[in-house]
């Protein structure tokens, strides 16, 4: 099954601007000689000949679209410093043509190029320019894309509720328009939103959703697809406690990255693997598999990636009864996090200190961690607004109201709830409370 660059939009103005040396057709041939290699996985090949294209052709409409080629490009390569410098100059060329679906277009894959980057407020801010730009023919395709990226950027940020809401909206758009791929990719997104929050049953039937999508739709797709729902199944299934279902489906990813160069994923499934080893008890593999991970995550420049190693470095320092080394490593990843505003993460990071300092018997320590663990439950709103327990300490089936607020399925269900309690308290004004 081949594999080709999916630019957000698919538009293909008849009109040209400007002959130049590299004429209108011949630049359309060369766009179309780099899309063949590049699904033969001739990647270098074809980043030369759409780099051509940009150095000869005059063709404003033809290198707005090689420029898309090569952001998707450089995406699927990790190279997420040259897709923000190929997204940068799509602007400049979208503003030149003077045309909202080419501006919308590019102003999308800079918000994916600063996702990618671990910039999750530049990212919203683009992604509410692509919602602010008046109505295009570009909007009814993209608008579901935007609504992808702006959701990852919130999950990024661990601001769960308007994560959902956008992974929501998205769906909508990828029903209303039939997007079967789009549909796939929201899939996914909602399977490491459920992991996040520790409902581990939706958090495999997402990705198990996307599977079933590339397996009726997706004759023609990319194998990334494929990919990218079986490695967030082995996510799921890992923290099930199903190990050996979690390396089958981390294995067949891992097969396709390495076949086609993706460098992301491959960080993402030797973290995977990493993960796997240590919930065995298997330090000795654990290890090299982490340090695999972090010197691609530290190379495509995905702090956030690199949090979850240091993560899972320190449980296994941890485990070792290590707890020097294992404090070095939360350390560095405390720093890395509040770099990129994850409070999930700093949670997380927040608890293992608590408990290393509680067993050193370091008061001090303990309580300014037990303060900052409480003070980052409070800002990602990881709680049930019912019975008051924090959400995601354990595996619990959770439920989200229409306005996304989550709690947990029981308490519902015994509450009989029809309404949103936090939306109602939320609504209450001062004087009444």
């Amino acid at each position: 099954m081949p594999r080709s660059p999916e630019p957000p939009g698919s538009l293909r103005p008849q009109a040209a601007q400007g002959s130049g040396r590299m004429g209108q057709d011949q630049t359309k041939q060369q766009i179309e000689k780099g899309l063949q290699l590049y699904q033969a996985n001739q990647t270098e090949k074809a980043l030369h000949v759409w780099m051509k294209v940009l150095e000869k052709s005059a063709d404003l409409v033809g290198r707005f679209r090689v420029l898309g080629c090569l952001v998707t490009a450089h995406s699927e390569m990790g190279r997420y410093k040259e897709m923000l410098k190929f997204a940068v100059v799509q602007i400049d060329t979208a503003r030149e043509l003077e045309d909202a679906d080419f501006l919308l277009e590019s102003y999308l894959n800079l918000a994916r190029s600063n996702e990618k980057l671990c910039e999750f407020h530049k990212t919203i801010s683009y992604c509410k320019t692509c919602l602010g730009l008046p109505g295009t023919r570009a909007g009814a395709q993209l608008g579901g894309q935007v609504s992808l990226s702006m959701g990852n950027a919130f999950l990024g940020l661990s601001l769960f509720q308007k994560a959902l809401e956008s992974f929501e909206k998205a769906l909508r758009y990828a029903h209303n328009n039939d997007d079967a791929m789009l549909e796939c990719r929201v899939c996914c997104s909602l399977g490491s939103f459920y992991a996040q929050v520790k409902d581990y049953e939706k958090a495999l039937f997402f990705p198990c959703k996307a599977a079933e999508l590339v397996s009726d739709y997706g004759k023609g797709w990319s194998l990334k697809y494929r990919a990218m729902s079986q490695y967030h199944m082995a996510v799921a299934y890992r923290l099930l406690g199903h190990l050996g279902s979690a390396m089958e489906c981390c294995e067949e990813s891992m097969k396709i990255a390495l076949q086609h160069g993706d460098r992301p994923l491959q960080a993402l499934c030797l973290l995977c693997f990493a993960d796997i080893h240590r919930s065995r008890g298997d330090l000795e593999t654990a290890f090299p598999r982490y340090d695999s991970a972090m010197s691609i995550m530290t190379e495509i420049g995905n702090r956030l990636g690199q949090v979850q190693v240091l993560l899972g470095v320190a449980k296994c320092w941890i485990a070792r009864k290590a707890l020097d080394k294992a404090l070095d490593a939360i350390e560095k990843a405390q720093d890395l996090a509040e770099e990129v505003g994850n409070k999930l993460s700093q949670l997380k990071l927040h608890c293992l200190s608590e408990s290393i300092y509680r067993s050193k018997g370091l008061q001090r320590e303990l309580r300014a961690h037990v303060v900052r663990f409480h003070e980052c439950v409070e800002e990602t709103e990881l709680y049930c607004g019912l019975c008051g327990e924090s959400i995601g300490e354990r595996n619990s089936r959770l439920q989200a109201l229409p306005c996304s607020h989550i709690f947990h399925l029981r308490c519902l269900q015994s509450n009989r709830t029809r309404s949103c309690p936090n939306c109602r308290r939320s609504s209450m004004k001062p004087g009444f409370v």
